[in-house]
């Protein structure tokens, strides 16, 4: 095997089992591609804004053992290029996301943005903009194992379509606002606990 040979280059999204690395998606968002070769008079990156969610040690007061992670990597796909094609519409930005699938511990990122712009009020905003529509719309779902028990965590809750949903994000990565109706959205998980009963548990998300 050619030691010489290319580095195949890092896809700007991706639903893998492998573990991300965020040197490639900075890459893949500052980096052109061959078919897109950079015009002279183009304005390059002004700034990088990256987001890493990891997997944390504590969820409404339980102690967190390790989360796993499933999805549907067709729809999830699909999902990613409608938020990065939302987020081009408002910004000026190029933007990377992966997610990772399977069985993740604790301190393990388990999803990935990287956004450039010229301008880093634009970076910033379309950062938040991606992980608030990750949340609403992207086919992923989380299991979460704790001391006693198991529940799955709500995944995708709105319809990509719904302007509303959309409006909200956009609140969010713009102003910081809470929008009322995610404010006071409850979820109702089963918990399955390692020894006795199945039981409700109902709380915010």
């Amino acid at each position: 095997m050619s030691n010489n040979r290319e580095r195949m280059p890092t896809l700007l999204y991706a639903v893998t089992i492998d573990p991300l690395d965020l040197d490639s998606l900075v890459s893949a968002v500052t980096t052109s591609s061959p078919d897109t070769p950079d015009e002279p008079r183009a304005v390059g990156p002004g700034a990088i804004t990256v987001f890493v969610g990891v997997v944390r040690n504590e969820n409404a007061g339980r102690r967190v053992l390790r989360l796993e992670y499933e999805g549907y990597e067709p729809l999830a796909l699909r999902a990613f290029e409608q938020i990065g094609a939302e987020t081009a519409e408002r910004w000026t930005v190029r933007m990377a996301l992966h997610h990772r699938l399977g069985t993740l511990q604790i301190g393990e990122a388990s999803v990935m943005i990287a956004v450039s712009s010229p301008h880093r009020a634009d970076a910033f905003s379309a950062c938040r903009y991606v992980i608030e529509r990750v949340k609403q719309i992207a086919p992923v779902w989380k299991h979460e194992f704790f001391e006693g028990g198991d529940v799955w965590i709500e995944g995708a809750t709105a319809d990509p379509d719904d302007d509303e949903a959309r409006q909200d994000a956009y609140d969010l990565a713009v102003r910081g606002d809470t929008p009322r109706r995610t404010e006071t959205r409850r979820r109702t998980s089963r918990v399955r606990p390692l020894q006795g009963a199945t039981r409700e548990n109902t709380g915010s998300i």
